[in-house]
């Protein structure tokens, strides 16, 4: 094909070719389902993402008692944020 490159290079060269052929028509067709394919979604039947929020006495783990020097430094902490 070229008289300054080796047969290697030429294989090369057309794989290159092909995989980049390969890769524009599989870029297109992708392109193509999203822009006039809108299927509808389904409901989704699994369990749930994120789950629910419980309550705040839902498990004795879940909970701490601060003492009184706790609840007066964490409230000293929520003044030091600025207001909404």
């Amino acid at each position: 094909m070229f008289p300054s490159i080796t047969l290697a290079q030429e294989i090369g060269l057309a794989v290159l070719f092909v995989a980049a052929l390969v890769w524009v028509a599989g870029l297109g067709h992708m392109l193509w389902d999203s822009r006039f394919h809108h299927p509808e979604p389904a409901p989704f039947e699994g369990l749930p993402v994120i789950p629910a929020q419980r309550g705040a006495a839902s498990h004795p783990m879940e909970s701490v008692e601060l003492t009184e020097a706790e609840q007066q430094a964490f409230a000293g902490l929520i003044r030091t944020f600025p207001p909404r």
